[in-house]
C-alpha cells in the first residue's frame, strides 16, 4: 500500500513538473548606462567596483567601455608628489563613456564631484603634515574640471 502511495505521488509531482509552465527568473544583465551609473558615484565602494573592473576588464568586454586615459590631462598626474593618477582615470573613465552613451551633460556634476572625493581620498593616505597641501590641490583640480572639463571632453 505504501509503495502505490509513493507510485502515485511520483507520477502526480512528474506530472505536474511537466505540465506547469517553467518559472526561471533569470536576471537581465545591467546596461551600459546602469553599469556607469554604479562604477562613477562619490564614494569608495563605486571606485573600488571601477578598479576591480579596471583590473579585470573581460566580464565587462561585452559593454565596449573605454578604458583610455590621458591621466590629469594637461596638469600634472603628481602635483608636489601627490599621485592623482587614479582618480584622473576613473574620472577620464567617466566623461568619455558617458560622452561615448550621449549622457554626459546630465552627468557631468556628479563625475567632477566623484573626481575630488576620489582625490580626497587619495589625500586622506598622506601624512597629517602634508595633507592640507593635497586637499589644497585637490580643490583646485576639482575647479579647473568644473570650470574647464566640458571643453576637453568637447575636444576629445
Amino acid at each position: 500500500m505504501i509503495r502505490s502511495l509513493r507510485r502515485m505521488l511520483v507520477v502526480a509531482l512528474t506530472a505536474v513538473a511537466l505540465v506547469a509552465p517553467a518559472q526561471v527568473a533569470t536576471a537581465a544583465a545591467p546596461t551600459k548606462a546602469q553599469v556607469l551609473a554604479d562604477w562613477t558615484q562619490p564614494t569608495a565602494a563605486s571606485t573600488a567596483k571601477w578598479n576591480a573592473a579596471r583590473l579585470d576588464r573581460a566580464p565587462w568586454a561585452s559593454y565596449g567601455f573605454d578604458w583610455s586615459t590621458d591621466y590629469c590631462s594637461s596638469s600634472p598626474d603628481n602635483p608636489l608628489g601627490f599621485d592623482f593618477t587614479l582618480p584622473c582615470w576613473h574620472h577620464d573613465f567617466g566623461y568619455r563613456n558617458y560622452k561615448d552613451i550621449g549622457t554626459f551633460t546630465a552627468n557631468k556634476d556628479r563625475l567632477d564631484k566623484t573626481f575630488y572625493a576620489d582625490m580626497k581620498r587619495k589625500c586622506a593616505t598622506y601624512s597629517s603634515v602634508v595633507q592640507p597641501a593635497c586637499y589644497s590641490l585637490a580643490w583646485t583640480y576639482y575647479q579647473a574640471v568644473v570650470i574647464f572639463g566640458s571643453v576637453e571632453a568637447l575636444n576629445r
